[in-house]
């Protein structure tokens, strides 16, 4: 990708990704609207949607899951894009820009939250597949 002479603000990426990433909004803002994994994670939606219309009878867990990995994949996404140190964000999305990153306090709220966020969707997800693959479903 060629850079762009726009600065592009490494805590607002990290934001974006933590809680519009399930739709792909932050590969679209580093990116643009050429990005194939941003247009990966909206097909989720009209496919877990699709999965959900083909089989009415099927544990809704299973027919979204296409939008659940996506919503962890955002999460994973978000904590590499706020872990990436200054230097190298700048270096790779940064470029053309003539300004230099300065993450702050702000951010390492947002990952905080991220990894709170991940770790309760991952235990969610786990201990669902288990209720309905040993029990077929008799908690819920």
């Amino acid at each position: 990708m060629p850079p762009s002479s726009r600065h592009k603000n490494k805590t607002l990426t990290t934001f974006l990704a933590t809680t519009l990433g399930s739709i792909g909004l932050h590969r679209f803002y580093l990116y643009g609207a050429r990005d194939r994994f941003g247009w990966l994670h909206i097909l989720a939606i009209p496919l877990s949607l699709g999965l959900m219309a083909a089989q009415p009878q099927a544990p809704r867990l299973f027919t979204a899951l296409p939008f659940v990995l996506s919503m962890l994949i955002a999460c994973l996404e978000a904590l590499v894009i706020g872990l990436t140190p200054d230097d190298k964000w700048d270096s790779r999305h940064n470029a053309g820009s003539g300004k230099s990153s300065e993450s702050h306090w702000i951010l390492a709220v947002i990952l905080v939250l991220t990894v709170g966020l991940g770790a309760m969707g991952v235990i969610a997800l786990l201990a669902r597949s288990f209720d309905l693959l040993f029990t077929g479903g008799a908690f819920g």
